[in-house]
């Protein structure tokens, strides 16, 4: 098959179209022809070799696929060979084809091309385990998500739109901000405005319920202070820095919860009960396109380093999707 590999860690000049073997489903996994794959920012920090793959994972970049199973291994029990599927993965997204363990793939919404179905996995698992089943975020609540015009923001914006939220959604220009009002989010402009009293304006002194964050560093007191009561914070990207000094004052005084996560190394179980509750109660958003992955452009496999340089260059509203 052909596969986008990581020659050696450094720019996008490092990924390398070349031949591998094809893979073999073991028990539990099934075979996907891949008919498109997503691209993402975690792709961009394991090709800096700041992101190795968990153990026994393929070191090929890509995390979401969507195509054909082609094979089924051992034990597996709801796929078959002509299904079509999009699926999460670990790794291995860029190529020919992708081992998918069978929980995490997912028919295609009702409606959807693989090059639309590539872009849903690895933003909307992310958002649904961060925004709902850790920030347990409810209808009415103000949330504030950082990167709104990036997938996840877009995603991100959506989702908690389409659930009853209030959203606000900082970007970096007032095209983005444009796109991040399309969805339904009241746009903040972070290179000529303040976010936080952007939202301490808007919600007259209260702030917001909720932050999906992806810079970290110089955000974290901003974020602190922009919460409102019994706020929550998610952490789910360091862009800015992973580091940062606090006053954890308003931390106590607001009753503030902190936390973060990470998707890649979560065993496969609690990926698929992410999966599972997606099914139930977002893909029926996804079919009636009250929701829908933003793709902003698709590109052939073999221009990998051109979507990377694309994303990292912050051109793009929304996804990049490869296609073999």
């Amino acid at each position: 098959m052909k596969a986008v590999e990581i020659s050696q860690p450094g720019g996008p000049e490092v990924l390398r179209l070349t031949e591998r073997p094809a893979p073999i489903p073991g028990a539990g996994e099934v075979l996907v022809r891949v008919e498109a794959a997503g691209v993402n920012r975690p792709d961009i920090l394991q090709r800096l070799g700041h992101y190795p793959p968990p153990a026994g994972v393929s070191d090929l970049p890509g995390l979401e696929v969507a195509g054909t199973v082609a094979a089924v291994g051992p034990n597996v029990s709801r796929w078959r060979e002509g299904d079509s599927v999009c699926a999460l993965v670990a790794g291995g997204g860029y190529a020919e084809y992708c081992v998918v363990p069978e929980p995490q793939a997912l028919p295609l919404p009702r409606g959807y091309r693989p090059t639309e179905a590539a872009a849903i996995p690895e933003t909307f698992f992310t958002v649904w385990t961060n925004l709902f089943q850790r920030g347990k975020l409810s209808e009415g609540e103000r949330v504030l998500v950082h990167g709104g015009s990036s997938g996840i923001g877009t995603t991100a914006i959506q989702l908690a739109r389409a659930f009853g939220a209030h959203v606000f959604a900082t970007a970096g220009s007032d095209e983005k901000c444009a796109a991040c009002a399309r969805l339904g989010a009241h746009p903040i402009n972070y290179r000529t405005a303040d976010f936080v009293q952007s939202v301490r304006d808007a919600t007259s002194g209260q702030g917001v319920d909720l932050i999906l964050d992806i810079v970290g560093g110089s955000y974290l007191q901003r974020n602190i202070d922009a919460l409102a009561m019994h706020g929550r914070l998610i952490q789910i990207g360091l862009l800015g820095s992973a580091h940062a000094e606090i006053n954890l004052r308003p931390v106590m005084t607001k009753r503030l919860t902190v936390t973060g996560s990470t998707l890649r190394t979560r065993s496969v179980e609690e990926k698929g009960a992410i999966a599972r509750e997606l099914e139930a109660r977002v893909w029926p958003l996804l079919a009636s396109r009250q929701v829908a992955p933003i793709v902003d452009r698709v590109l052939p496999l073999g221009d990998a380093s051109e979507a990377h340089r694309l994303l990292e260059s912050g051109e793009i509203i929304g996804k990049i999707v490869l296609v073999p």
